[in-house]
């Protein structure tokens, strides 16, 4: 092989390689710390998790986006009732599991209890907005949330109440509940 068919073949590669990093899709992770995304809404969270109550994310806000989530789409509790605005506590705990587990069957993913990219990518599907208010359409309600200019997700603190406009970020650290101060 010559040094110009190498040259030629490593910058074929480098192109193709550039273009594939340049067409994918949001990209965030735990290791970012929060709920994140960019570019277009409905790939923002395929990339996020996994959530479920043995993690170490177990309390945190990123729980409680997912939550919300749950009371958007009207998810069962184990008692057979609605998953309620009262349920969102910020701790993936029996309840949140369980109505996983439902939302889950529902959706036709594995009901395993645990939010990783499947589940979370059948949910980003529901959003609609842009950086500002994303709001998520459940089969229930609509929910808002905030994107912020650098991606992080916001939601408004279930302990001060709908219309409070006290918003959290669906960070990943762990709280003993939903309210951060400054959060």
């Amino acid at each position: 092989m010559s040094v110009r068919t190498s040259l030629v073949a490593l910058a074929t590669c480098v192109v193709v390689g550039a273009t594939a990093l340049g067409t994918s899709p949001a990209s965030a992770n735990v290791s970012q710390g929060y709920i994140a995304g960019s570019g277009t809404i409905i790939d923002d969270w395929g990339d996020e998790g996994p959530l479920w109550s043995g993690s170490k994310y177990r309390t945190s806000n990123a729980a409680g986006l997912w939550q919300y989530v749950l009371w958007a789409e009207g998810a069962t509790e184990q008692n057979g009732s609605a998953y309620d605005y009262a349920d969102i506590d910020c701790d993936f705990g029996d309840n949140t599991t369980y109505a996983t587990k439902k939302l889950q069957s529902r959706w036709g993913v594995d009901p395993d209890g645990a939010v990783g990219s499947q589940t979370f990518s059948i949910a980003d599907d529901h959003l609609r907005g842009s950086t500002g208010r994303v709001t998520y359409f459940g089969k229930v309600r609509a929910v808002t949330f905030i994107r912020t200019s650098g991606g992080a997700y916001r939601f408004e603190n279930p302990e001060a109440g709908v219309g409070s406009n006290l918003w959290e970020t669906a960070n990943y650290q762990t709280y003993a509940t939903c309210f951060v101060p400054g959060g």
